[in-house]
């Protein structure tokens, strides 16, 4: 594939997703009700500040889950090829969970596991 042909695949993405988006802004539905910009919390009004800090902890134990998730999903293509590729790759996952591990401990150590 020569260069003129990507960047003419570039040009027509991008007036693709600009056409889509104007055309969804001109067509789409428009509310004005003043509701539509509280927050969302079930249909109860709010009583008192609305806005509160939550704990930093939620979002760190958020990011250690989305990090072993991830692992798991890189975890099964290395189980395909590990047979084909060998040693090589035994050691390389040997070393990804080592990381993963040291990873692990350091929130065991800082308490960032323990939900309150």
């Amino acid at each position: 594939m020569s260069n003129e042909w990507l960047i003419l695949f570039f040009i027509v993405g991008a007036l693709f997703v600009g056409v889509v988006v104007i055309f969804a802004g001109l067509v789409a539905p428009k509310s004005t009700n003043p509701q539509k910009f509280d927050p969302y919390e079930c249909g109860i009004p709010t009583e008192g500040l609305t806005w509160l800090q939550f704990n930093v902890g939620y979002y760190l134990f958020a990011i250690l889950f989305l990090i072993f998730d991830v692992e798991t999903v890189l975890v099964f293509p290395w189980a395909v090829v590990m047979k084909e590729v060998g040693l090589a790759a035994f050691v390389e996952i040997v070393i990804f969970f080592v990381i993963l591990g040291l990873g692990l401990l350091y929130a065991w150590k800082k308490h960032a596991l323990i939900w309150e």
